[in-house]
């Protein structure tokens, strides 16, 4: 019986595939990096063709890493960024643009003019989003006002649109299958998020042609099967998940009030709210959680736009840390940092102030400040936002969060998860299997593959590998996100 699991995990820096077994053991890792295109201040693309090219590559080096043939794949699950925008032809599959990522702010003046309208309750009624360049559907009314010919093609039929799932079932399959799920649709400010249907209603407002866009197919379902030129045999692609609702998945959160916050370029914290799709009072978005078997379950979440792309930052533009992994030594050498804040707004604020036009400050330094502190005040940054999402959540009346499960890049330093649990007051969990995001599509792989009979028999895979609980005094705590709370307004006013 074929049994092995093959995750893709699109993100925003790099591709990664992972093999699993069925039971979630990890048995080869391949990662590729590939380069951000910044064009103009605020704009943010990949090149397609890098997007495809890594991605192909690390599913054919996890094989041959493993010696696992392509024939014993089971399946692959896909898990990508979100939001990030590409347009390609229906039949060369020749993108007319490069993908516009998730980041990219280059249509908050767009996003402005609609919210003068008064249209933010309309289309936060209908998809749970706040009208914001984050999201895909005025990238994707850019491309076709912007790229010569663009939306007469469109409208003559010629051209398909795509999230980065839908971009690579496309790709993979040969072009048989045009489909994305229902998380990735969530996230285009197109889909009616309470009738699973993309909205015709919003489809006029956007001016965009209701034949680009893909089918919508649950979480696990059937996406058709890859190419037999690509892998010597067809592999069936058996899930399509969103990044941070991958990870969910991953992280076994599926009870109302079970809550993970990934930290990986950005930071997002989703919380399970079941059935209901809550609306946020607090700027949060609601989103869909997964959809199995036609039945649709809800969450709140949170997006932080930088967290680890920070350290990145320190990194490769400040030289401070020659890796990642020495921010923690850096940390511990200069220990909590409590008058000195770092505000990483390099793309704006997301939730809960969503203030495009905020912009990164360092406040609070004196002659003695040095390299380490700097790296510590980031560290301690991601800790605040993730505070800042927590207390958001928290109000709009979810069940309460007593812990909070961790994943992604950033989680390994156990330093600023234990500053995490210190501010956030609540136990931190850091699960034995940290890829949780590529182990959420592979698991709903196996779902649908028959492998696994149940949700419950997901659950049963989830293993704690660290528990990180709060030893700061709550009056400290308190002090020091007061302190970045002024930081904040300090970062917004230069907006």
């Amino acid at each position: 019986m074929k049994k092995y699991l093959l995750a893709l995990d699109q993100g925003t820096t790099s591709s990664r595939a992972i093999l699993f077994s069925p039971r979630g053991e990890l048995l080869a890792v391949e990662q590729q990096e590939y380069p951000q295109h910044f064009p103009q201040d605020g704009w943010v693309e990949h090149n397609p063709s890098d997007i495809w090219q890594t991605s192909l590559s690390v599913l054919t080096k996890a094989l041959e890493k493993s010696d696992i043939k392509p024939v014993d794949i089971a399946g692959i699950g896909i898990t990508n960024q979100r939001e990030t925008t590409l347009v390609w032809d229906k039949k060369t599959g020749q993108p007319v643009y490069n993908a516009i990522v998730w980041q990219d702010r280059r249509t908050a003046d767009i996003c402005q003019s609609l919210k003068l309208k008064g249209l933010q309750d309309k289309v936060l009624d209908k998809t749970g989003l706040l009208l914001d360049p984050y999201f895909s559907a005025t990238k994707l009314q850019w491309i076709l006002d912007n790229v010569p010919g663009a939306r007469a093609r469109a409208n003559a039929g010629e051209l398909l649109f795509g999230t980065v799932d839908s971009f690579l079932v496309w790709k993979l399959s040969g072009g048989q299958v045009h489909a994305t799920d229902a998380t990735n649709a969530s996230r285009t400010m197109l889909f009616n998020i309470h009738s699973q249907q993309w909205d015709e209603e919003l489809l006029e407002l956007f001016n965009i042609p209701k034949e680009m866009l893909p089918d919508v197919l649950d979480s696990a379902d059937d996406y058709g099967q890859t190419a037999d030129t690509l892998f010597g045999t067809g592999i069936p692609i058996a899930a399509v998940v969103g990044d941070q609702q991958a990870a969910l998945v991953g992280q076994a959160c599926f009870e109302p009030g079970m809550g993970k916050c990934t930290f990986g370029t950005g930071a997002f914290m989703v919380v399970n709210t079941g059935k209901v799709a809550l609306q946020s009072q607090h700027q949060l978005l609601t989103t869909v959680a997964y959809r199995l078997k036609g039945q649709t379950h809800y969450a709140l979440e949170g997006s932080i736009f930088v967290a680890g792309a920070a350290v990145k930052w320190l990194r490769d533009k400040l030289g401070l840390l020659q890796d990642a992994a020495q921010s923690e030594e850096l940390a511990i050498q200069s220990g909590i940092q409590d008058k000195l804040y770092l505000v990483p707004a390099f793309t704006g604020l997301g939730a809960p102030y969503w203030q495009p036009d905020a912009r990164a400050i360092v406040v609070g330094m004196t002659l003695d400040t040095d390299a380490a502190d700097i790296v510590t005040a980031t560290l301690q940054s991601i800790a605040y936002q993730t505070k800042d999402l927590l207390d958001a959540i928290q109000a709009d009346g979810t069940e309460r969060i007593t812990v909070l499960r961790v994943d992604g890049g950033m989680v390994v330093n156990n330093w600023a998860m234990q500053f995490l649990a210190d501010i956030l007051g609540i136990q931190v969990d850091r699960p034995k299997v940290t890829e949780t995001t590529a182990l959420g599509a592979a698991m709903l792989a196996a779902l649908q593959l028959g492998l696994f009979d149940s949700i419950e028999d997901l659950v049963q895979q989830w293993q704690l590998e660290k528990a990180f609980s709060p030893a700061m005094s709550p009056k400290r705590a308190a002090l020091l996100h007061q302190g970045w709370k002024k930081a904040i307004q300090a970062s917004i006013s230069l907006a």
